[in-house]
């Protein structure tokens, strides 16, 4: 069975899509194509640090995280060739809807002194990005086990031509988006 989210896009907003912006072939109409997660983890921190990492993105995703190595030696940060500083998950399909729907109706709530997200945060190709202080905000993390707060950056990967048509996307989805 699909996700709640899913459902609600084909039923509701795709054909409001169509009616709004006026698309004449089924396939002009913008859809979700993928979301990355990414926690960069500082080179200063122990080596345990990107394996906690990597342990809570995959407690939050349900996927297995890949593991980034740096590809050149910075001194000024302490960082040296091959060393692990970051780790990404990308979603596709049934497993993005069900994460993006409890990333609207469950996490952002949860964040403090939430008022929306901004609605300026997209890139001018259609994709919205977001960043999180601490992975503390999503259920799934019990706050026992957690060693240091992480950040993570969140990409919404849209087949929007512009920033407008994804805004549309995104609002009737139900994305949380901060009034001007």
């Amino acid at each position: 069975m699909k996700s709640r989210l899913y459902q609600k896009y084909m039923k509701d907003v795709r054909p409001a899509l169509i009616q709004k912006r006026g698309y004449k072939n089924p396939f002009q109409v913008p859809h979700v194509e993928k979301i990355v997660i990414n926690m960069g983890v500082s080179a200063e921190l122990e080596k345990t640090a990107v394996e906690d990492a990597a342990k809570d993105l995959a407690a939050i995703t349900g996927r297995k995280p890949v593991i980034a190595k740096s590809r050149k030696s910075i001194a000024n940060f302490k960082l040296r060739e091959n060393q692990p500083c970051a780790c990404h998950v990308t979603l596709r399909r049934d497993v993005m809807f069900e994460f993006l729907d409890r990333l609207i109706s469950v996490t952002l709530p949860r964040i403090r002194d939430f008022r929306g997200m901004s609605p300026r945060s997209f890139d001018g190709r259609g994709n919205y990005s977001l960043g999180l202080a601490e992975q503390t905000v999503f259920p799934e993390i019990e706050l026992d086990k957690i060693k240091r707060t992480q950040g993570m950056d969140i990409t919404i990967v849209t087949s929007a031509r512009t920033d407008d048509e994804a805004r549309d996307l995104l609002a009737m989805i139900g994305f949380p988006f901060a009034e001007k």
